[in-house]
């Protein structure tokens, strides 16, 4: 607390005196936050200030919105919520896109944002910045509180902290107008005022009935599927789902941020035989897993035209039945679901064999394939080729964390790379969003200590390219690998009504290696797959910040990876 000794008006007495600087400070410390990730700036300069002298680790970013993102995955690997702080207004928003992505994603994460007084806003009388901050953050998080008054900071911080991490996660807004830092009060009657958050997210345990039901139907089967989401890798239960996945015997499919949970090396997993599992199943648990786009909403030609069962296990009660009947829902904390699944199997029988081996054949029919094209060596590189280079650094290195973004760089990253070990595979999540790379790979090296390797498309990097100069100031054991292919998609667009670039191209040829040099990190040109394994094996050794220019044939993306659909075509004829 603030030892500022005062006297009071009664003459011959002194009492300590704390204020709002170091309430907030007092109040993250006792809920074991110890990392806040800011861009500071009027009127949060002094508390990053004064919580950096305190103890706690505040790392600035460049820009908010990568801060934001940096906090987001901080609490996706932690399962406490991660601190992103920000200056009024512009720095607001900037962290608002990160925060409303925490809350799709089921992230738990806390924006801090200086605001202007309350009286100046309503009556709009052009404060500084001035912005009605908690009405726009409101409909875009899980839950938004404006602090007025320095008794009530602990409380204020208890109930972000609680409904960040509580049920589904998410984002949640917490608003300090700049008088409240400067509130002065009672020390002691501070301190007493602080609210040390007991269970914020206890154990959800599914009903009796629901348990028997999912089972049931599960052993019904004839061709059953398990889908593991982001949300049974963020519930670190990561033995009771391996435990229920091999007693079940049933083939699993793991979404991209549950890779590694099992090792996609698993006998059971079914990641390289996904169209097949998804098309032929008969009965699908799902896990963690949402039935949103990603897996075309459960219905389509994606599913096959044999009729699907449903299982869910999900916490949030609201999620069953968003797009399909399930017919079996389970609600409940993940860990507790599974490890009631598991002690109620009994004398499990497994699924017919007829079933498992088929997708072991598909899967072993189609790694097959796929070989051929991972050994390749051209010159520019191909995707393949220089996938097949990182798949091998991740297989030598599991500890490792791969941070993924892009078009092409992205979708068959996802498919090329195995991981093995969980919640070490993270990416742009439910949304697709571009620019969380650099955020994520500085929250991922900080909040775990290892090494951390991120796949950039060259227009993903474009978003937060900026933030390699963090990398360096921290000197954070990052690899950065940048797919440059000159543009977004293929740089091979051209435009033919004027001198302008097409609007998917990029400058030719441009280094971006260079950039990290500037700041004091290591920067390779890498044209050929024998130079990316040289390099990347280089930089994880060292642990230095590193970024490699890998240069990828122009020509060999495609639009939007495997999603181009999604893409509008014009039924207008060119003219």
């Amino acid at each position: 607390m603030l030892n500022a000794a005062v006297k009071s008006e009664a003459p011959g007495t002194e009492q300590e005196l704390t204020d709002g600087f170091h309430l907030v400070i007092d109040a993250l410390k006792l809920n074991g936050i110890n990392t806040i990730y800011n861009v500071p700036g009027i009127p949060i300069t002094d508390l990053g200030r004064m919580c950096q002298a305190a103890g706690i680790r505040v790392i600035s970013f460049r820009h908010e919105q990568n801060a934001g993102y940096a906090a987001g995955i901080a609490g996706f690997l932690t399962k406490k919520p991660g601190i992103c702080l920000t200056v009024s207004a512009p720095g607001f928003l900037n962290g608002l896109t990160a925060l409303a992505h925490a809350t799709t994603n089921c992230y738990p994460m806390i924006l801090i944002s200086g605001s202007s007084e309350r009286e100046i806003v309503d009556l709009q009388q052009g404060d500084y910045e001035e912005m009605d901050q908690l009405a726009i953050a409101k409909p875009l998080c899980k839950a938004a509180y404006r602090v007025l008054h320095a008794q009530d900071i602990g409380i204020g911080l208890a109930r972000a902290i609680r409904a960040a991490v509580s049920g589904r996660p998410g984002g949640v807004y917490l608003d300090l107008p700049a008088k409240l830092f400067g509130q002065v009060m009672n020390a002691d009657a501070g301190q007493k005022s602080l609210v040390k958050v007991i269970d914020a997210a206890p154990a959800q345990i599914p009903a009796p009935a629901s348990v028997k039901r999912a089972l049931d139907v599960l052993k019904s089967a004839k061709r059953p599927l398990i889908i593991l989401g982001k949300g049974a890798a963020y519930a670190q239960a990561d033995e009771e789902i391996k435990n229920f996945v091999e007693k079940s015997g049933v083939p699993f499919l793991p979404m991209s941020m549950a890779k590694g949970l099992l090792p996609d090396t698993h006998p059971q997993c079914a990641g390289a035989a996904r169209s097949t599992v998804l098309k032929d199943s008969d009965v699908v648990m799902l896990i963690g897993a949402r039935l949103n786009w990603l897996l075309s909403h459960g219905k389509g030609k994606t599913w096959g035209e044999a009729p699907k069962k449903f299982i869910q296990v999900d916490i949030e009660p609201k999620e069953m039945d968003s797009n399909v009947e399930i017919v079996a829902p389970v609600v409940g904390d993940i860990g507790s679901c599974v490890s009631a699944f598991t002690q109620a199997m009994g004398g499990w029988t497994a699924p017919p064999a007829e079933w498992t081996k088929a997708v072991t054949s598909k899967r072993e029919e189609n790694v097959a394939k796929m070989a051929p094209k991972l050994m390749n060596n051209k010159s520019p590189m191909d995707y393949h080729g220089a996938l097949g280079v990182l798949k091998n650094v991740i297989k030598e290195r599991p500890d490792a964390i791969l941070v993924n973004e892009g078009a092409n760089t992205l979708d068959l990253a996802r498919g090329v790379i195995d991981m093995y070990k969980p919640r070490k595979r993270l990416d742009v999540g439910t949304w697709g969003v571009m620019g969380i790379g650099m955020g994520q790979a500085i929250a991922a090296a900080l909040e775990t200590g290892h090494p951390v390797l991120a796949v950039e498309g060259d227009s993903a990097f474009g978003f937060s390219g900026m933030e390699v100069e963090t990398i360096c100031r921290y000197n954070l054991p990052i690899c950065v690998v940048i797919f440059n292919n000159d543009g977004i998609y293929r740089g091979t667009d051209v435009n033919n009504v004027n001198s302008d670039p097409a609007t998917t191209v990029f400058v030719k040829g441009a280094r971006y290696d260079k950039m990290m040099e500037a700041f004091g990190g290591v920067g390779v040109n890498a044209t050929s797959p024998d130079e990316l394994k040289r390099a990347v094996n280089e930089a994880m050794d060292s642990g230095k910040p590193t970024l490699i220019n890998a240069v990828i044939d122009p020509a060999a993306g495609s639009e939007s990876g495997r999603i181009g659909n999604l893409n509008p075509q014009s039924v207008l004829k060119k003219k």
